[in-house]
């Protein structure tokens, strides 16, 4: 395990003390390696023995030494632990579970590639990088825009989506910077695709156990910036088998035996795999949550050679769960709030519902969110105008106030959306968008862009802006759209003074939401 930061967080704090909670029930004793005492794994009554140590080759294998270990489990304390598996295994220490060959065939990506490319797993076009000569010509055969995949890396670091030869030119040099060891592969980016989560368990290359999830927002968001629904609520059931076939293709391809997670996009019909990690994910807790299943446990148990069979666990009809993130923008000085494929968030909260819009309702209100009282401002780049204005619609047939920068607010009117126009503070013009925010006039703000907006720093002035005074902000428009589907579901009303009133949530703990299963 290690410390908490973005992208290795408490999550996985949750799968290690899992793995030495089952460990412990099968009478196997456990040595923890943890540099950060803010951790559960790291209380005295948990583990056998523990290290505050750094997480570096050298003090692992002194460890494994001194302590006489029979097998070093890598797979459920985050990327650090699974980045070491190759050397480990080269210097001798008996991994537990899949091989650490197989763990660097899954990072490294022009290997992982390949290896779907032989086992006829479909996937974006890619090309490992020789030269940057060679990647502008493959990103110019196979259009813009493309995305910059460096392998062995925590979070997504210096994965970026290129859409012009410049843009990939500084991307393609930071990324061989941060993976100097690696391959850094080039692939063509699918937008408007929809993005999939699977977290799984095998063993001998067999999955035992899984859970297929579908994020809110369509492909380009980090999967831990991404908000997910288990079990899907917009796939369709032929995407889904799909996507199981690929999760058994690829556990017997690499000979799993352990925690794994996917990530997919489907569009159009055809499902496309875009990675695959050989330990457990940040989303872990939630699929073992939903699904009344602890992954970790089941995990393990593989890992150790217990005796364990399949299991045919299916997600509730009964109930949906639906997991948001939550930021630290305003701890992080400048920082731009805008959601990419790099990962930015240091939290979670995910929710239980008997449909998607109360379970949505209820993460979002639990991030700290406040629902906005009447007025709302709408910043669209022109490429967003038409899939954002039928969540605009519905939130002016709520009640809602809308106020809008000025193309935005003539693509609105065009469309028989009112609003009010607010102008950049650069113009000089009244009203004005930073007046209206500072004074609390402006209770959400929607900004829809990116780099091809003309107004790259103006956008990331009012985010920043937005952020600085306490005023939600949405940046995906598929998020902005379930939220607008949420609130009129939940008959939010606005003419009353209270926040939340009007809004009926089924408020039930995890415990209740299984009985109810259950009867």
């Amino acid at each position: 395990s290690g410390v908490y930061r973005i992208g290795s967080s408490v999550e996985f704090d949750w799968c290690s003390v899992s793995a030495i909670r089952t460990l412990r029930q099968l009478g196997k004793k456990s040595v923890m390696i943890n540099y950060n005492p803010e951790t559960v794994s790291t209380d005295f009554d948990e583990c056998d023995r523990l290290y505050f140590e750094e997480l570096s080759l050298e003090r692992v294998l002194d460890v494994y030494e001194l302590e006489g270990c029979e097998n070093a489990i890598v797979s459920v304390g985050g990327q650090i632990p699974n980045s070491l598996a190759l050397k480990m295994g080269n210097t001798g220490v008996n991994v537990a579970g899949t091989s650490p060959t197989m763990i660097d065939t899954a990072e490294d990506r022009n290997k992982f590639s390949a290896l779907c490319d032989s086992v006829g797993i479909d996937q974006p076009a890619w090309q490992m990088l020789a030269s940057k000569e060679e990647a502008l010509a493959f990103c110019e055969r196979v259009g813009y825009p493309c995305l910059v995949r460096p392998s062995y890396v925590l979070s997504g670091a210096a994965m970026n989506v290129a859409y012009t030869a410049g843009e990939l030119t500084g991307y393609l040099t930071e990324a061989t910077a941060v993976s100097k060891e690696h391959p850094v592969v080039v692939s063509k980016f699918i937008e408007n695709a929809r993005e999939i989560d699977v977290d799984a368990v095998a063993k001998d290359g067999k999955v035992l156990l899984k859970a297929i999830s579908e994020h809110v927002e369509n492909a380009g968001v980090h999967s831990g910036d991404a908000s997910l629904m288990l079990p899907p609520q917009t796939l369709d059931p032929a995407d889904i088998l799909k996507v199981e076939e690929i999760t058994d293709k690829l556990a017997a391809a690499l000979q799993i035996t352990g925690p794994f997670n996917m990530q997919l996009i489907a569009k159009d019909g055809e499902v496309k795999v875009i990675e695959c990690n050989l330990r457990a994910s940040r989303s872990c807790p939630f699929s073992s949550k939903v699904l009344g299943v602890n992954f970790i446990e089941v995990a393990t148990k593989a890992m150790i050679g217990a005796e364990i069979q399949p299991m045919d666990v299916k997600p509730s009809k009964n109930y949906v769960g639906v997991k948001v993130p939550m930021f630290s923008f305003q701890r992080l000085k400048g920082a731009d709030p805008a959601l990419g494929v790099e990962m930015s968030s240091t939290g979670e909260v995910a929710c239980f519902g008997p449909d998607r819009y109360d379970a949505f309702m209820k993460a979002m209100l639990s991030t700290g969110m406040k629902l906005p009282k009447k007025n709302i401002l709408v910043s669209m780049q022109e490429r967003f105008f038409a899939d954002a204005v039928p969540a605009v619609r519905k939130l002016q047939a709520l009640g809602y106030t809308i106020f809008a920068t000025e193309k935005t607010s003539a693509y609105l009117s065009g469309q028989g959306v009112e609003s009010t126009l607010l102008h950049y503070a650069e113009t000089g013009s009244e009203p004005c968008i930073d007046e209206y925010i500072q004074r609390g006039d402006i209770e959400m703000v929607f900004m829809f862009s990116n780099q091809f907006s003309q107004n790259i720093l103006t956008n990331y002035a009012i985010r920043r802006l937005a952020v600085d005074y306490g005023v939600p902000l949405i940046t995906n428009v598929q998020v902005a759209e379930l939220l607008a589907d949420s609130l009129e579901a939940n008959k939010v009303d606005i003419s009353s003074p209270a926040s939340l009133a009007g809004v009926s949530l089924d408020v039930r703990n995890l415990h209740e939401w299984y009985a109810g299963e259950k009867q």
